[in-house]
């Protein structure tokens, strides 16, 4: 096989979000790079019609637009303090227009192997049939492609599927739908089961606290940012309290008391949940203990008559054409910051964080280091050198103190704050100019934004 040396250019694996503002980091500084997809347009995830997107109808950002855009490139203001999913659609696309990134981007090509030679270079193995050999790969693939089915007792004489598979509220019409899982995924689907099926029920292994999306009528994450930054032992109680005021005792509505602390798992934004649970729409129900012909049994020994199953259950991550090249946490690849691989030099993986927070604004910062670490190794090779060694040997805690749940969607789990204070202190070190000074431009946002909230409050 004829292999196309490529020089010192990089390989971008994917064209969403993170493969997206990779692209950008690497024109700002200068670096050739190449860029493929296996869908027919940017967008990833967030195209409904990508085959094997776990996008659905009624599915919106759960971070709000003014802490969600990318930096230099805020979200319009006209769109939805939650921006619906075909607006996030609209937003990565004129983000690619603006910057010239489409005419880069090969769609409809997948990577369907990655091999490292033994000069330290990166063989990139085509579904076009070509191989292409490049200085570094980042791996911008996402992380919700590859559903994670769980393992169910006994027989089932309904249909079973994974939410993954799921895209519009008729699927559910007439019929008593059981959602397994209660992530925000999962309690959007039970939320459209209430409003159109016979009967709509929401298995929770554990109870969860749940966040409304507005707080005294801005969005949470805006009300949280621009509040006082306060330790950890000081602001649990106090959000607490806050959510027990806004949401009452949820026991009574049949989620059971929540075994943690308030943070210590994934946020669950939804306003609507507790509007279905309070009329009716939706029932809670315990983990399943087994299927039983045209029944689901529960683990309180209730059943219930279900017709069809959605799995909400979330997604693994493994990066299919690497091989074992990645070492694995939890079902996410295992990554200094969730950027860098500690076993090899020049691979990269920016899309498979799990945070507290929108993920847009810790692409940039990651994608930024990134792109300096590479111009580096051609132009100050010994920052590139002191950038090496921190990968191998700096393991930060970025936790923020929160104790986060020990289960396989906690492990590796970041606290964004921390996350984000971390890798600013990584550019100071290094002598680097934050992308597009992305701090300032995203905190300006927010509290222009909360300011906005406050006035038309007042007024009112």
């Amino acid at each position: 096989m004829d292999i196309i040396d490529r020089g010192d250019a990089v390989c971008i694996a994917g064209a969403g979000p993170a493969g997206l503002v990779m692209a950008r980091a690497l024109q700002h500084n200068g670096l050739a790079w190449d860029q493929f997809d296996p869908n027919p347009d940017v967008g990833g995830l967030w195209d409904i019609k990508h085959e094997g997107t776990a996008i659905y109808e009624s599915a919106h950002f759960i971070s709000s637009r003014s802490l969600s855009g990318f930096a230099d490139f805020p979200m319009p203001k006209q769109f939805a303090d939650y921006p619906k999913h075909s607006e996030i659609r609209k937003y990565l696309r004129d983000f690619a227009r603006a910057y010239g990134l489409r005419e880069k981007i090969q769609f409809s090509t997948s990577i369907v192997k990655l091999t490292k030679t033994d000069r330290e270079r990166w063989q990139v193995h085509l579904s076009n049939g070509q191989c292409r050999e490049y200085k570094a790969i980042v791996c911008a693939t996402g992380s919700q492609w590859q559903a994670n089915m769980p393992d169910l007792k006994g027989t089932f004489d309904g249909e079973i599927r994974h939410s993954q598979t799921y895209k519009h509220m008729r699927e559910l019409d007439g019929k008593r739908v059981l959602v397994i899982g209660a992530g925000n995924s999962g309690c959007d689907i039970a939320c459209d089961a209430g409003s159109i099926g016979k009967q709509a029920f929401l298995s929770m292994r554990r109870g969860y606290h749940i966040v409304p999306k507005h707080v005294f009528g801005m969005p949470a994450d805006v009300f949280a940012d621009n509040g006082p930054n306060l330790p950890i032992w000081m602001m649990r109680p106090l959000f607490t309290f806050l959510l027990h005021l806004l949401n009452g005792n949820l026991q009574r509505l049949g989620i059971e008391k929540p075994d943690h602390k308030l943070f210590e798992t994934h946020p669950i934004l939804n306003t609507q949940l507790v509007h279905s649970l309070q009329h009716g729409d939706v029932k809670i129900k315990p983990d399943v203990e087994r299927l039983d012909g045209k029944y689901v049994v529960f683990k309180d020994g209730s059943r219930e008559e279900i017709d069809l199953i959605l799995c909400a259950t979330g997604y693994n991550q493994c990066v299919d054409f690497a091989g074992d090249l990645f070492s694995y946490q939890g079902g996410r690849p295992e990554l200094f910051i969730q950027a860098a691989s500690r076993e090899h030099k020049n691979l990269f993986g920016i899309s498979y964080i799990e945070t507290n927070a929108g993920a847009y604004k810790r692409f940039d910062y990651m994608a930024g280091l990134v792109a300096n670490y590479l111009k580096d190794q051609e132009e100050t090779p010994e920052r590139a050198a002191k950038m090496e060694a921190i990968i191998q040997t700096e393991k930060p805690d970025l936790t923020g103190g929160i104790r986060f749940q020990e289960t396989g969607r906690h492990a590796g789990y970041c606290d964004a704050k921390s996350h984000s204070k971390y890798v600013a202190k990584l550019y100071k070190r290094l002598g680097w100019t934050l992308p597009q000074d992305i701090s300032f431009k995203q905190v300006t946002s927010a509290a222009e934004e909360a300011d906005s909230f406050k006035k038309e409050t007042s007024a009112a």
